[in-house]
């Protein structure tokens, strides 16, 4: 019974085994099919109006405004350096254990040039500005 099967799927295997390699030595020619491989069939370009204006002005850089209180200077001055302000408007309101983090990240694992009194300093700015409890829109 096994050998039956054997024989019966040896003509299946030499079909594949030859579609297989006719269709490698296709491609290895550069032959795929295509009568014309060499031109592709497509319509114009669509004529520009003379009188359309075709320009895009520039991106907008609106920079968000930072809360006032004391530390906006620092934050605006450090943070700026790596990143927009733009990074600590568009986040949710962070809890202020959060926001300790997030300094302390910036300094440690990324090197950013703070010292520990401007850190401290900035940490309350976001704690007072940008927490749940007092976040303004």
């Amino acid at each position: 019974m096994k050998k039956r099967r054997k024989i019966a799927l040896a003509p299946v295997g030499v079909a594949i085994a030859l579609a297989g390699g006719l269709v490698f030595a296709q491609m290895r020619s550069g032959s795929y099919g295509s009568t014309n491989a060499t031109s592709i069939e497509q319509a114009a370009a669509p004529r520009f109006a003379p009188d359309a204006k075709y320009d895009a002005g520039p991106y907008p850089s609106f920079t968000p405004e930072l809360a006032e209180g004391d530390g906006r200077q620092e934050v605006e001055s450090f943070c700026a350096i790596c990143h927009s302000t733009r990074y600590i408007t568009m986040q949710p309101p962070l809890p202020g254990a959060t926001w300790e983090a997030e300094v302390s990240k910036m300094v440690k694992s990324y090197g950013a040039p703070i010292p520990e009194a401007t850190a401290k300093k900035i940490t309350a700015y976001l704690q007072g500005h940008y927490a749940p409890e007092n976040r303004k829109e």
